[in-house]
Order: structure tokens, then sequence, then C-alpha cells
């Protein structure tokens, strides 16, 4: 992964989820399919204007695919681009599909001899390359979890599919209702884990795709319930963008040390 583009994904986990930040995604070509070939594209990348092509590729170190019986499964096809990546996937079985993308690095401030200091990477690496005798040592721990999911036959779709287990690390959505075949009118539920733990009072942000075409970008504002669970009713067709972030500090005023991230894609068809 060239360094500018790992650099750009690990500022995009300091960003706020205003509503001009830069955006993760990964959008698929279709999110219900049938067949016993049946195969969707998956676009990756990090833009400003929401599904556009207009910053950097999504790095895809942290890729996994869960078939409907919990096996992995392994992308085909991938490539990149200087604007966006991207994958195959063959659904062989009926049900629901998660892809994901999760990554985990460190931001760490630091002075050497007198000198400020920055470093940025895994943080397997911290250990080797941030010097033991750093003074002033100030750690970030980022994670960032990108997701969607995909349906071989909706009628396939349904929330008992092992691809549904939670994984257990940062911030991520547990559908609770079928999250492909949706129509406009429709309601979808999630819930919001921490660290597989029900992540109670954590704002939603849901923005729908196309704002490069219209002046408003139609946010819907959520917040998760003291069982870590938020409801949507879907307003009309489109992509959307469904967005949480947790940061944790130490004191008020000091940089975080912990900052997750989390964001999903789902496709909703007109009724």
């Amino acid at each position: 992964m060239k360094t500018s583009t790992r650099f750009l994904g690990l500022a995009v986990l300091l960003l706020p989820l205003a509503a001009h930040a830069h955006r993760t995604w990964l959008v698929p070509s279709a999110t219900v399919v049938s067949g016993r070939e049946a195969v969707v594209t998956v676009d990756a990348a990090v833009s400003e204007d929401l599904f556009e092509y207009d910053t950097n590729a999504l790095a895809l170190d942290g890729l996994s695919i869960v078939a409907p019986d919990g096996s992995r499964l392994e992308a085909e096809n991938r490539s990149s681009a200087r604007r966006r990546s991207s994958f195959d996937v063959k659904l062989t079985q009926p049900g629901t599909y998660r892809i994901v993308n999760y990554t985990e690095s460190v931001f760490a401030n630091y002075k050497l001899n007198g000198e400020p200091k920055r470093w940025r990477g895994s943080p397997d690496a911290m250990a080797k390359e941030v010097p033991p005798d750093a003074q002033e040592l100030q750690v970030t721990r980022m994670q960032n979890r990108v997701e969607t999911w995909v349906s071989n036959d909706a009628k396939g779709a349904k929330v008992g599919d092992k691809a549904f287990a939670p994984q257990g690390q940062g911030l991520e959505f547990v559908p609770l209702s079928a999250p492909t075949d949706l129509s406009a009118g429709d309601t979808s539920s999630f819930r919001v884990l921490l660290d597989g733990q029900p992540a109670a009072s954590i704002d939603v942000t849901i923005l729908r795709g196309g704002n490069r075409y219209r002046y408003k970008l139609g946010e819907i504002a959520l917040k998760t319930d003291a069982r870590g669970q938020f409801s949507v009713k879907w307003p009309e067709a489109g992509r959307y963008w469904i967005g949480v972030s947790h940061a944790v500090r130490a004191a008020e005023g000091t940089p975080p040390t912990r900052r997750a991230s989390a964001s999903a894609t789902v496709e909703v068809l007109p009724q």
C-alpha cells in the first residue's frame, strides 16, 4: 500500500462525521442476485461526495467475506486504481453474505531529544519503530470497519445467517432485520456493538448517495438506545451510508486514546 494512501486512510479516522467529511465505503454492484453462478462486483473508496470516486482508493488490507454458513471466502479479481479498489465475490450459497474491511492502527505523538515527532502505523510496528526512550508519548488507537451485505436469493436474506455473527472488535453493525431486498417505506433495525457489547447512546448518521446533484444532504440523525439498537424507515430509493463513531479520552482536552468508527452501505429500491 502506498504511504500516501495509508496515511489518508488513517487521517479519515480522525475526522468527525461532519457533512463534508471524507467517508469510506464499500458498494456492491447489486445487493440481491440469484443463481448458482451469482457474482457481485464491489467497489471500495474514500470520497468527499458520497459514492463518487473523487479522492482515493480504499486499501483492502483487512478484507473479509463471510458466507451464510459462517465460512470465509476469498475475493476474486482484485484490482486497485488511484481512486478506487474493486473485487468480485461469488455467491454460491443461498442467503446473505457479509463483506467487511477492518483495519486497526495507532497514531503516536512524542518528543525525542526535545524534538517533536509523529508516527503512524500498525500496533505491532509501533513497538519496533517508536524509541523506548520517547518522551511525552501520546498514543491514539484507531479502529475502522467498513461493511456491506449482499444476498443470493432475497428469500434467503434472513437474520439467522451466520454471516451476522459479531466479530467482537471495535464498532460494528448487527442487522436485526434483513439488510438486503429493501424498498422505500421499509423499516430496518440494527444493533451497534463496541467490542462485542451493546453501544448505548451512540450517534448514528445516515446519508443517501447522490449529494453531488442536490443542495440538501438529507441527513438522518439517530441515536442508539440502551440496547445499542436503532431503526430507520427508508424515505426513498437509493444507496445509503450509515456511520457511527466513538472516542475515548484520558481527560478533558486531551487527544483521544482510542477512536473507533464503522460504516455500512445498504441499497433501497423503489416500491
